[in-house]
């Protein structure tokens, strides 16, 4: 089969829901909540394979070297990967990466998918897939409706024209119309009726359907993406989109925008597993649960429990829950999250109760990923400061220096290549260096297994906005962090 559907993998949300595990520095979709794979990269594998082309990815500037990293794990590379300035909901992303296959490929298939959903059977979703192939190639925008077993509240629904077959085969047929979110007594009419399925936000369509969709509904958004795009500028393998025409998109979803206005609508009924994980309730009913009602996850136990999760993410935890009742507790080595299951979707609140705070956990992990690694604190003083650095074999940290701040650094696994000034040098495990204040260096690990090393710094401001930068691998700005 030809490679005649293109992937467009939507990369750019925070997933606040699933605090405090995920955040706005490292959101749900590059965590491994469910499996051994993150979502992205789950993603990723499930829409691959005969008739699927390389995807294309719409994420953040923050998440970029990240996105490149996992597809890498994932075994797979992407065909590219736009930026966006700043997030303006499902929309303008979709519209930017319809221009920009239409560029590479007139007229292609693109099937739209945010990136963090759990679908178990890939090869069933595939199928699904290619069954909407002829009514997309037609014009059609097609949309998959995921059969509902409860009355969900927390999903718009789509209104059918006919009640699917009992094998829930996935035929297209004509959409009737979307349903907003519902209350609890509609959801459960909706339910009972038989015409009705979730809303899963996926879609496949020919780049030609999609653009005249938003030329005849979003013609303003049309203009700004367009020059967006136009005016996009190349960094390394990525394609940034001009940020003055993308601040004049709407802030608005692409089911707003344009899915409740178009009437050449056509939906195929998926019958297998599908979650958003749009909540910790969610993922304690995707972790399967004991006969208890009970998961848990890392180094938990549970002790006279029923219908909850416990989760701690940290090796040197031990998370102990006894005689607990449908709650969900997380447990970070920065923060812990305590609250009753049915108020998993209000965990937003604490990411907004912390950030009007000035807590950094509101949005910011312990480990802070970079594209040559990671490092994370591990002790803070009045004039210091100790971190673990991660550097991927191969990788190398910009050549830099800093202004109020000196240096020792002890590798305690793998070979590091240092610079200090114009002396070049290996240092190997258990062996250290020191780095005076106002010395350009940098670091590297020209091996093929991890670098780790302990870096002491000390003196008088330890931020990470101290920093010049001489030359960078990855063309980063001169004095950005990192």
């Amino acid at each position: 089969m030809a490679q005649e559907i293109h992937p467009l993998l939507l990369c750019g949300g925070s997933g606040t829901r699933l605090w405090p595990l995920s955040r706005k520095s490292y959101p749900k979709q590059f965590t491994r909540l469910t499996g051994e794979e993150s979502l992205f990269q789950a993603s990723a594998r499930r829409l691959s394979g005969p008739g699927f082309a390389a995807p294309a990815v719409i994420t953040a500037a923050a998440y970029r070297f990240v996105v490149t990293e996992q597809l890498a794990g994932a075994e797979t590379c992407a065909a590219a990967t736009l930026i966006e300035p700043e997030g303006r909901n499902t929309a303008p992303a979709i519209l930017a990466g319809a221009l920009e296959l239409h560029a590479r490929s007139p007229g292609a298939l693109m099937l739209v998918a945010p990136s963090d959903h759990v679908i178990p059977d890939a090869e069933a979703f595939r199928e699904a897939v290619i069954a909407a192939v002829p009514a997309a190639r037609s014009g059609q925008i097609v949309t998959f409706g995921i059969r509902p077993d409860r009355p969900e509240t927390g999903y718009g629904w789509l209104a059918l024209s006919a009640a699917p077959g009992d094998d829930f085969a996935p035929v297209p047929q004509p959409l009737r119309g979307f349903v907003e979110k519902p209350d609890a007594a509609t959801a459960q009419e909706l339910l009972a009726g038989g015409l009705h399925l979730w809303n899963a936000g996926i879609f496949l369509m020919s780049t030609d359907a999609i653009i005249s969709a938003f030329e005849a509904h979003q013609p303003a958004m049309l203009d700004a993406v367009t020059r967006a795009f136009e005016a996009a500028t190349r960094d390394l393998h990525f394609l940034r989109l001009a940020p003055g025409p993308w601040a004049d998109c709407a802030d608005i979803s692409i089911d707003y925008a344009v899915m409740e206005k178009a009437r050449n609508l056509t939906v195929v009924p998926y019958g297998g597993a599908w979650s958003d994980l749009g909540g910790w309730d969610a993922v304690w009913r995707e972790s399967g649960p004991d006969a208890a009602g009970v998961v848990t996850a890392g180094p938990a136990t549970a002790i006279d429990c029923t219908g909850s999760l416990l989760r701690a993410e940290d090796a040197q935890q031990a998370l102990v829950g006894i005689g607990l009742e449908d709650v969900i507790a997380v447990a970070m080595p920065d923060a812990v999250l305590v609250a009753h299951k049915d108020r998993a979707q209000d965990v937003k609140q604490a990411v907004a109760a912390l950030k009007a705070q000035g807590a950094k956990q509101a949005e910011t992990l312990p480990r802070d990923f970079r594209p040559w690694g990671w490092f994370e604190g591990l002790a803070l003083g009045g004039r210091f400061q100790v971190k673990r650095i991660h550097v991927h074999p191969g990788a190398a940290l910009s050549l830099q220096s800093h202004h109020h701040r000196s240096e020792h650094w002890i590798v305690v696994e793998g070979t590091a290549k240092v610079t200090i000034d114009a002396v070049e040098q290996l240092v190997t495990e258990n062996e250290s260096v020191y780095i005076p204040l106002g010395a350009v260096h940098r670091m590297e690990n020209p091996g093929k297994v991890p670098m780790v090393l302990i870096e002491v710094q000390t003196g008088s401001y330890l931020g990470e906005d101290d920093i010049t930068r001489y030359d960078d691998i990855y063309a980063r700005g001169p004095e950005s962090a990192g």
